[in-house]
């Protein structure tokens, strides 16, 4: 567990086409259900302090406790997912916390260093900021604030994991 942000909660994987990391995580991994979403519903978005109209498709799925994120940007906007497809990479991206003192988390972790990347609001879910530090370059923790509508989606999601049977592997049902 990190003593400045508590337990990993998610792992976010930047991937090229989300359809395809999607089967491979069901038919390599055995990992699954998968709740996919087209296009995520953002607002206020903001990259490196400046509006941006980044669009992002999402499928979430749980392995134990630990949520996977699968993440495919949609456009060329500016963004910390497009930033990374550009330096080539494709894969793990950052470590998503959930906090519900966000606010104070996200002020703490700037004293320690951090800058913000981006910040959006998701939906209904609440905020969402990804922070990076030059400590060690490439490291991006996501901070997204524990509201009851993001615990709820993501409790609803573990718990279709919990003896999942390989059956209805990429689900719709989840709304932001």
């Amino acid at each position: 567990m990190s003593r400045y942000f508590g337990e990993i909660r998610q792992l976010g994987y930047v991937v090229k086409d989300v359809q395809r990391a999607m089967r491979h995580w069901i038919d390599v991994i055995g990992v699954g259900p998968w709740f996919y979403v087209p296009e995520v519903p953002m607002r206020d978005f903001h990259y490196m302090g400046k509006p941006s109209g980044a669009k992002i498709a999402v499928a979430l799925a749980n392995s134990g406790f630990v949520q996977v994120e699968l993440i495919q940007a949609l456009d060329d906007e500016p963004s910390m997912f497009r930033d990374f497809l550009r330096a080539g990479n494709q894969g793990l991206q950052h470590l998503a916390y959930w906090p519900t003192d966000w606010e104070g988390m996200v002020a703490a972790a700037e004293k320690r260093g951090y800058r913000i990347g981006q910040t959006a609001v998701v939906g209904d879910m609440g905020p969402m900021a990804y922070l990076t530090t030059e400590a060690h370059p490439g490291t991006v923790i996501e901070l997204s604030k524990a509201t009851e509508k993001r615990m709820g989606n993501f409790s609803a999601i573990r718990e279709a994991s919990v003896g999942w049977d390989g059956r209805d592997p990429i689900r719709t049902s989840i709304r932001f």
